[in-house]
């Protein structure tokens, strides 16, 4: 059933803000009009009506890189960081994501889904209304499609949707130690083989790093999920400069994600091929790094940025996509704009939505509506709880 909703801002999110004040929307599954209140045709005037008290309103937020689903949590690692310690320093001596591997597959499927419904829920009641999952924690065939079949259940439990991201290329586990060309053979090609055939995934990830995998290893993954028509994209870029960017772009990646380390030639191929650039300031502050993203060379590329909140168990234990809008502007001096975007239009291109991410007609009728005045207040704010409502398909949920 159609509704209309009056006495509110929008943000549509179409070239910047896009702010309509005393704005109208109306909406069934799908956004059928949007304009200023006093251009609503008459034929909408009789629909159900809900009228917001001034509130701003939002596509739904999209969190277009996380890792919910896992077993365990590291904060005895976040404690050695503390004492001096560095990410490789831990994952090397078999810490970091390989700590989690190990409880991860120990968890049964429900257990697993048990632990990250929390997760879902606290990242849903910050906005989203579509988180992207990836897998990787599992580094086994059975146990890769383990994680992606929970990621999917996910889906089903909650208002909000769920896109799949195989991941299986994240870590080399002990019993490939030294043998990272035999994993992706034998695992990473083989589980997203099984994984296509299921329907489990929407897209291929892969860790492109010196403590993970070579760009050559990178680039056979990413042959086999072109061969099945699957779009990739990769960590890049996070700790140092192998390249990964460039060759993300190569396949026509949807995204290039971390980046504190991308050069000016991998800014070059995004810009050319189109890839969203994902920045996780979560990531950057928990590891205590100092190398920054090149945001202002990316804004002056032209190359789109997402931002997201990399919820993991290990270096960004986040769940609030305002926040990582924050730290994204406090951090990396990008704009509210900029983050806000990052979270909307451009977070549903990094994910190869185009259905979803600004508010117009023809639109899914995903929306937040936030206690605020402007759009910039949702960056601004440290740790407020704004959101008032979400609208998910049309229907208002919890």
């Amino acid at each position: 059933m159609a509704i209309l909703l009056t006495d509110l801002t929008a943000a549509t999110m179409q070239g910047g803000y896009g702010l309509l004040p005393d704005a109208a929307i109306v909406m069934d599954g799908a956004i059928r009009w949007i304009g200023p209140r006093a251009d609503l045709p008459a034929e909408y005037g009789a629909l159900p009506h809900s009228a917001l008290g001034g509130r701003l309103v939002t596509p739904a937020l999209i969190d277009c890189h996380t890792h919910i689903v896992f077993g365990g949590n590291r904060a005895a690692e976040f404690e050695l960081r503390l004492q001096g310690a560095s990410y490789e320093e831990i994952a090397r001596k078999g810490g970091g994501i390989l700590s989690t591997v190990t409880a991860t597959r120990a968890a049964t499927p429900e257990a697993l889904v048990a632990a990250a419904l929390p997760r879902l829920d606290a990242i849903m009641a910050q906005g989203a209304g579509t988180v992207e999952i990836k897998s990787g924690y599992g580094l086994t065939v059975a146990d890769e499609l383990k994680l992606l079949r929970a990621a999917r259940h996910l889906g089903t439990l909650r208002p909000v949707t769920v896109t799949t991201t195989h991941l299986a290329a994240h870590a080399i586990p002990p019993e490939y130690a030294g043998r990272a060309d035999a994993y992706i053979d034998e695992v990473a090609i083989p589980s997203l083989a099984a994984a296509h055939a299921e329907g489990l995934v929407d897209a291929v990830d892969a860790f492109c790093e010196g403590i993970a995998f070579s760009p050559a290893q990178v680039e056979r993954l990413f042959a086999h999920a072109r061969s099945l028509g699957l779009p990739v994209k990769l960590h890049a870029e996070q700790l140092s400069d192998l390249g990964g960017a460039a060759l993300a772009a190569r396949f026509g990646a949807q995204s290039a994600d971390h980046l504190e380390y991308l050069s000016a030639t991998g800014i070059a191929a995004m810009a050319a091929s189109g890839s969203v650039a994902v920045i996780l300031p979560g990531a950057f502050y928990t590891l205590r790094e100092t190398q920054m993203p090149p945001v202002a060379a990316l804004r002056a590329a032209g190359v789109p940025m997402a931002v997201a909140t990399d919820c993991n168990p290990g270096s960004s234990p986040m769940t609030s996509l305002p926040l990582a809008m924050n730290m994204a502007c406090t951090l990396f001096r990008m704009t509210p704009e900029e983050a806000l975007l990052g979270t909307t239009a451009h977070a549903a291109r990094a994910l190869g939505l185009a259905d979803r991410g600004t508010l117009a007609a023809g639109q899914r009728a995903d929306l937040a509506v936030w206690s605020a005045d402007h759009p910039a207040e949702l960056s601004y704010r440290i740790g407020a709880e704004a959101l008032h409502a979400r609208y998910i398909g049309g229907r208002l949920v919890a």
